[in-house]
């Protein structure tokens, strides 16, 4: 069973690909976290968790929802990550949530996808050359992932090192207490209001009122909300102005491509 959070499709593009493979179920957990939804999941095929990595670490909403979710059936775990880069010590933590649960990990796979994060200039979003060939690159990839899984072989992905944990390590509660904040997002004249933003946000952050979207105080920076709006009615203060909002779904050409 695959189970993946994904805001902006990079996520759900790579369970989805590995669900095909495996011939597996895959589940969005996005409405289970919506609406704290801890029904058990069971399998006897082994669980493989996807998520993305947000400054080093797995979204920490993610992080609390596993670590509350039941699990059933098969003792084996796989963890599969997607960042713009550096995934850090992320694969650690997720076997440490999943060895309390008396769980078998067998390690995990990185997958370099297209940078969805422009909320920030620190971050600079790629070209459009850049984001076709880390998706061509991790599609080339998702071959040898399954075939691991399938044989029951560990996963293996760089060493991360002592030293890179130490400094990485209060880098996620600093930047989710000074850096992810909502005041910022607002929209634009070409909002419609289809509600589409509110129905994504994992944090439940949106609500509609007079057929606009409100930002409340809890945001994880996830960009669901102003990747996915239909209209690019959505910025973020003057970061976002002139750049183009990431979507998996506007590259989905791409794959196409190389199926022929």
């Amino acid at each position: 069973m695959i189970l993946y959070f994904s805001a902006t499709g990079n996520t759900e593009f790579i369970a989805k690909q590995l669900a095909q493979r495996l011939d597996d179920e895959c589940i969005n957990l996005l409405p289970r976290i919506k609406a704290q939804d801890f029904t058990p999941v069971s399998s006897e095929k082994p669980f493989i968790v996807c998520a993305p990595v947000y400054v080093c670490e797995i979204p920490r909403f993610m992080a609390k929802y596993l670590k509350k979710l039941p699990f059933s059936g098969s003792k084996d775990v796989y963890f599969i990550l997607t960042s713009g880069g550096y995934c850090g010590p992320s694969g650690r933590f997720l076997k440490k949530i999943f060895k309390k649960k008396k769980m078998v990990c067998h390690g995990h796979a990185e997958f370099k996808m297209p940078r969805n994060y422009v909320a920030s200039n620190a971050y600079p979003m790629l070209e459009k050359e850049q984001v076709e060939e880390r998706i061509i690159q991790s599609y080339q990839r998702l071959e040898q992932v399954s075939s691991d899984i399938l044989a029951g072989n560990k996963l293996t992905a760089r060493h991360v090192f002592f030293f890179e944990t130490l400094i990485t390590l209060p880098l996620n509660p600093v930047w989710c207490k000074y850096k992810l904040k909502a005041k910022d997002f607002y929209t634009t004249d070409a909002c419609m209001g289809c509600g589409k933003c509110a129905k994504l946000c994992p944090l439940n952050n949106i609500r509609i009122v007079d057929k606009k979207p409100v930002w409340g105080d809890q945001c994880t920076h996830c960009m669901a909300c102003i990747g996915n709006c239909p209209v690019k009615g959505i910025e973020y203060g003057n970061v976002t102005q002139n750049k183009e909002p990431y979507n998996f779904g506007k590259y989905k050409y791409v794959v196409e491509d190389l199926k022929k």
